[in-house]
């Protein structure tokens, strides 16, 4: 999610307000008590949180979460799955081919790694 919200650069900020690593907004960021969306810390612990919120809401499928993440879940919900959103729908597909890659190469150099 970093990789494809930011680049992995904590300054990052977006032109719909979203800020640090995981792009936070600021709604999300107060409601996960952020004081500072550019700090590495804050930013990856609210994330994460937000992304296990998502993906107890949405069962655990990560195509949604991925998409609720990006578009909102009430988003996700009004349309029934991935909002056909060309953004969104991006975003979802270039996340999940960075997780298998990552996941793929993980498995490679330790074959004992849990998937």
């Amino acid at each position: 999610v970093i990789l494809c919200e930011s680049s992995g650069n904590p300054q990052a900020t977006s032109g719909k307000g979203a800020k640090g690593l995981m792009q936070l907004m600021d709604a999300t960021s107060l409601r996960f008590g952020v004081t500072n969306p550019f700090d590495p810390e804050q930013n990856i612990l609210a994330g994460t949180a937000y992304l296990a919120e998502l993906m107890q809401e949405f069962r655990g499928n990560l195509p949604l979460v991925l998409a609720a993440y990006n578009a909102g879940p009430q988003t996700v919900k009004r349309f029934q799955g991935i909002p056909p959103f060309p953004e969104t729908r991006r975003y979802v597909q270039r996340v999940l081919s960075l997780y298998r890659m990552l996941m793929n190469n993980s498995t490679r150099q330790n074959p004992l790694a849990i998937r």
